[in-house]
């Protein structure tokens, strides 16, 4: 990611803290949580590597294409579960998004990650801005009556940290609102 390092370094640290509450969430007693939860981890840890501002750390060239391969094998994983579930549809275009993000940074030259000018937005960073603008604002509106609804009636400390609904989407929102930042730099 080229910009400024402390904005990068507050994604790094949210995609980061995403993926390691992912990883708390594969231990959930509840199924549908852990079954989403591996991918999740993968997308959290993914960005916070791509994040890496690059005047601390520029990966060497095979690191983009092995990132494509990783995020293309997680994208045909989840290919199958997308035809379930819209949740895993969105796992699909995130996982994409990925293998996109990851070819454009091994297609361009170390120095220059931008659109040279007057050529614009690429139609796909638009097309996936679009619809991670959209996840998010979405996915805000669902996140506020969930807070307030969550529990079902049980006391606070009844629920465990990985089987919380809300802290979920909460990461779910974290992610959506870091990829939106990540294909701003693109």
């Amino acid at each position: 990611m080229h910009g400024p390092a402390w904005p990068a370094w507050l994604l790094v640290a949210l995609c980061a803290a995403t993926g390691a509450y992912c990883l708390l969430r594969m231990r959930s007693g509840v199924e549908e949580q852990r079954r989403s939860a591996g991918g999740e981890a993968l997308m959290g840890f993914g960005m916070a590597a791509m994040a890496v501002p690059a005047a601390a750390f520029t990966p060497p060239g095979w690191a983009w294409p092995l990132y494509a391969a990783v995020f293309g094998a997680a994208a045909l994983r989840t290919l199958r579960a997308a035809r379930d579930s819209l949740h895993h549809l969105h796992h699909l275009v995130g996982t994409a998004a990925m293998v996109y993000m990851s070819l454009a940074m091994a297609a361009s030259p170390a120095t220059h990650h931008h659109t040279h000018p007057g050529t614009g937005v690429p139609l796909v960073t638009g097309a996936l801005l679009a619809y991670f603008t959209g996840y998010v604002l979405l996915s805000g509106a669902r996140l506020v009556p969930a807070a307030v609804t969550s529990g079902g009636g049980r006391p606070p400390g009844a629920v465990r940290w990985g089987d919380r609904p809300e802290l979920a989407r909460a990461c779910r929102l974290s992610m959506g609102i870091g990829m939106v930042a990540m294909l701003l730099t693109m």
